[in-house]
């Protein structure tokens, strides 16, 4: 199967408790190579989305990103500075008794000592909050890589398309370096018959000599072992592409394999156009290398 190793995918879920947001992103790269970028309070989900990745990428470098933004209705909590209200007591009791001041102390004149009371937010959390917050982000996350699967598998059917052209292309150009090198064997052949008939007409002519010429002649010109080879590649590489499994590897691997036979074909073959085929065959060979490299 052919699915493209770039993608892009970003959502967020909002409800009352927080709102989450994922984002993954994913670039060529040899082997599957994944960045998180998380929380620390998430920390314990680094498995578990490492195994939601690796079941949905083979290769690549992936970055997935994940921000929470929880929403807890705070409550206050007063706290009294008791060392400080209890010097103060006795500051003002002893004050009283020395007529310097009268009455007892109010709440309101209590405030007015910055001192004296902390006031703070006291966050409020929930019994298991914390299990559905990680729930929820996992969830989220496997929605996100969801969306980049979906994104790459189409980005995928349009390099398959353009692969299966070059493929066929790839066929016919062969077919035709096979047809030229059949029409160049005839004056090879000539030459071949001319060289055999000189040899025998010495009058010392050797016949394992004469079999050595045959043998050159068979060893430069026979490209059949090359073409079966070739068309045999060619469709291995249709049963890649139609298959199940993430192919890029293999494909590449097939690509040098072709190569290497359109070299030895053009080392052997003989032909007013073979030569120009060969260039053709190479030249789509490297557009098709360029492409695999974008396929898982």
């Amino acid at each position: 199967m052919i699915k493209s190793m770039t993608g892009f995918a970003s959502l967020t879920r909002d409800d009352e408790a927080a709102t989450i947001g994922v984002t993954v992103k994913s670039v060529n790269h040899r082997f599957l190579d994944l960045q998180l970028r998380m929380p620390p309070s998430l920390g314990m989900l680094e498995s578990k989305v490492r195994t939601l990745v690796q079941q949905r990428v083979a290769r690549g470098r992936v970055e997935v990103s994940v921000n929470v933004q929880q929403r807890r209705v705070p409550s206050l909590e007063v706290e009294l500075n008791e060392p400080f209200l209890d010097a103060l007591s006795g500051a003002l009791e002893r004050a009283r008794e020395r007529g310097h001041i009268a009455g007892t102390m109010t709440p309101g004149d209590l405030l007015r000592f910055p001192q004296a009371l902390a006031i703070r937010e006291k966050q409020e959390v929930p019994a298991g909050a914390d299990d559905q917050l990680m729930i929820r982000v996992e969830e989220a996350i496997a929605a996100a890589l969801n969306d980049l699967d979906v994104m790459r598998t189409k980005e995928g059917e349009f390099l398959r398309s353009d692969l299966e052209g070059r493929r066929r292309l790839l066929g016919d150009l062969f077919e035709r370096v096979y047809k030229a090198s059949e029409e160049g064997m005839s004056s090879r052949r000539t030459r071949l018959e001319e060289r055999v008939r000189d040899l025998r007409a010495e009058p010392l002519a050797d016949e394992i000599l004469v079999a050595q010429e045959i043998a050159k002649f068979v060893g430069r010109s026979d490209i059949t072992e090359e073409v079966v080879r070739f068309r045999g590649h060619l469709e291995h590489w249709r049963a890649l592409s139609e298959g199940p499994e993430p192919c890029g590897r293999k494909l590449d691997f097939l690509l040098q394999e072709m190569n290497r036979e359109v070299n030895t074909v053009g080392s052997k073959a003989e032909g007013t156009s073979v030569s120009e085929l060969i260039v053709s065959l190479k030249a789509e060979l490297e557009k098709m290398r360029e492409q695999v490299q974008n396929v898982e």
